[in-house]
């Protein structure tokens, strides 16, 4: 389904399948919602599995304002969660996924009945502080936007990190879902580098109060604490503070885990939704 937005976005909401409750996905920054097809296959027998593509990701189109307050981010969500059921919705969020999860709770409680939020994207403090957002966003702004292919594409990341950590088929699923073939046979990200640097250094992410205030049951997980330093170690910052959350700790993935390692984190999200 193609749903209006604000600021002129349409998002794309993909149904993965499935048969139980609905479940909703929700991707990392620069990732699509049908990169995520192997972790859905993990969880369709238990579940109705959706996905969306916030806006400037995926199938979804950019803001016509150039708005990309995690606001925004948040309104796309509100409307893919409208879509798929009235009743209060179970789901999985990855990075800015997991951190949207946590805007909606707070902008309308009661929404998420419950959740799995890997190494969401949170802030200590709503002011003069950042998640190494230069970094991230001058990374972001270096990628290659354009390969000769999806075949070279694919050739490329499967070489080098972090996508060569990506299981073959979750990465496969990335490249032909978040690339574009152009009419000369060209691929072309669909999520471009500008936007995705846009989204890294946007406003509006949740911080270390706004979660105190979130009643709802969220599993956090989390990889390596050595290879990734900051979102690991505030997941483990976010189990304690959270009032109702738990650990799910993964020491042999790194932030790219639900696409590392579909089936590990598939049962994690069995166990932490449908104990």
């Amino acid at each position: 389904m193609n749903l209006a937005s604000t600021d002129g976005v349409t998002i794309a909401l993909h149904d993965l399948g499935g048969v139980g409750e609905p479940l909703l996905i929700c991707h990392a920054t620069g990732m699509c919602a049908r990169a995520y097809e192997p972790l859905a296959a993990e969880l369709s027998d238990r579940f109705h599995v959706w996905a969306l593509d916030f806006r400037a990701h995926g199938d979804a189109t950019v803001p016509t304002n150039g708005r990309f307050d995690w606001s925004g981010f948040t309104d796309d969500l509100e409307v893919a969660v409208a879509a798929v059921t009235s009743e209060p919705l179970l789901a999985f969020g990855h990075s800015m996924g997991g951190a949207t999860l946590a805007l909606l709770e707070d902008r309308r409680p009661g929404t998420v009945r419950s959740a799995y939020l890997f190494e969401p994207v949170v802030i200590p403090s709503a002011e003069g502080w950042e998640v190494n957002d230069n970094f991230m966003s001058q990374s972001a702004r270096r990628r290659r936007a354009t390969f000769a292919s999806k075949a070279e594409a694919m050739f490329r990341y499967a070489q080098r990190p972090p996508l060569g950590g990506l299981r073959a088929d979750a990465l496969a699923a990335y490249v032909e879902h978040g690339m574009l073939t152009l009419p000369d046979g060209t691929a072309q990200l669909k999520c471009a580098p500008e936007n995705e640097a846009a989204t890294f250094e946007a406003t509006g992410k949740p911080n270390y109060d706004l979660m105190t205030r979130l009643t709802t049951p969220f599993t956090v997980g989390y990889g390596s604490l050595e290879a990734e330093e900051i979102l690991a170690g505030v997941a483990v910052k976010l189990v304690e503070i959270l009032p109702n959350g738990r650990a799910d700790s993964q020491p042999l993935l790194g932030h790219f885990g639900p696409l590392e390692n579909p089936r590990l984190i598939g049962r994690s999200v069995l166990a932490a939704l449908a104990p």
